[in-house]
């Protein structure tokens, strides 16, 4: 970012003809990338430095080309703007670039940083290259945000944290999996299954996958995943850390289960992409019907206080959402 040692101004003042637009776009463009902040109808402004002068002398020349007038000044004050008032007209411009450039950065953060890591090594290349243009964009709009807008502020450290995730990854290499075990759900019936507390997406479709696939008596227990070792006979855990059935690689607990248990159901298919997209946040099957969905099952979650009923209700949505398909 360019530093400003004094508070003078370079205030630029041109006309051009209405055509060709691709020459009056062109200025403009120049403008913007430049930091420059529109005052009132074609004028413009920038803090005065010698990389300002002459651009304003580049873009006079350019208007003259074109069959236009203008000119520039340089002045340490405006009548009717106070210095303070000047700055927070470049702030405010920086910052709603900044708060744009930060929702891209949010929606890369919940892929990077939330996913598991087989997930994130999987979209690995894809997220390098998005992180690439989001750093791009960033150094952009830093080089011209001459008096430190405030949204811009976290923005470097946050892309920092997500180049040094996906560094890990790449530095861990390929994660080494053995295949999945297709299951007999015969040896799977009046089970126990097991689950952490507080129980959310994955959790809550892979119960109803349960009862409505696999074994239709099942009933739920819930636990701390520091308590996975405890298990009695005849229960089976599931989306816990070292539980029978869990995430794999890319794959979240929910189609584990339509993996394990050879579940060829189209509609199952598409929950299972619903699901995924919900749990692992890696948008790999871009559903639009898992923002309502996941609204819904916070609702829930938001909502109930006991674990057990709270499950039963997730499941009833997503036996609605299976009804719904078949």
């Amino acid at each position: 970012m360019m530093k400003i040692s004094s508070q003078e101004w370079l205030l630029i003042f041109y006309s051009v003809p209405a055509h060709p637009v691709s020459g009056r776009m062109r200025i403009w463009r120049r403008l913007a990338k430049a930091g420059a902040v529109p005052l009132k109808g074609a004028v413009y402004i920038l803090p005065a430095n010698d990389e300002n002068r002459e651009l304003f002398q580049w873009i006079i020349g350019e208007v003259k080309s074109l069959g236009g007038d203008g000119s520039f000044v340089q002045t340490s004050r405006i009548e009717t703007l106070t210095d303070s008032e000047v700055r927070e007209l470049f702030r405010a411009q920086r910052d709603t670039e900044y708060r744009d450039l930060a929702k891209s950065i949010d929606s890369l953060e919940r892929k990077v940083l939330s996913g598991r890591k087989g997930a994130v090594a999987g979209m690995r290349d894809s997220a390098t290259g998005i992180l690439a243009t989001l750093r791009k964009t960033y150094d952009e709009i830093h080089s011209r945000d001459f008096f430190d807008a405030f949204a811009g502020k976290d923005l470097e450290k946050r892309i920092r944290a997500i180049e040094s995730e996906l560094k890990e990854v790449k530095d861990s290499g390929p994660e080494k999996l053995s295949p999945l075990t297709r299951k007999d759900p015969k040896a799977y019936q009046q089970k126990v299954w097991v689950t952490r507390k507080r129980p959310f997406i994955d959790r809550m479709a892979s119960a109803w996958l349960i009862r409505r696939f696999i074994d239709r008596a099942a009933k739920f227990r819930f636990i701390d995943e520091k308590d996975i070792l405890s298990l009695a006979k005849g229960e089976v855990a599931f989306d816990i850390q070292g539980g029978e059935f869990t995430h794999h690689g890319e794959l979240c607990t929910f189609e584990v289960f339509v993996r394990s248990f050879g579940i060829k159901d189209r509609a199952v298919r598409k929950i299972a992409e619903i699901v995924h997209d919900l749990d692992v946040k890696d948008d790999r099957y871009g559903n639009s019907a898992g923002s309502g969905i996941e609204e819904i099952l916070t609702g829930i979650r938001k909502t109930v206080k006991e674990d057990t009923d709270m499950l039963e209700k997730g499941m009833a949505v997503f036996e609605m959402m299976y009804q719904s398909r078949t």
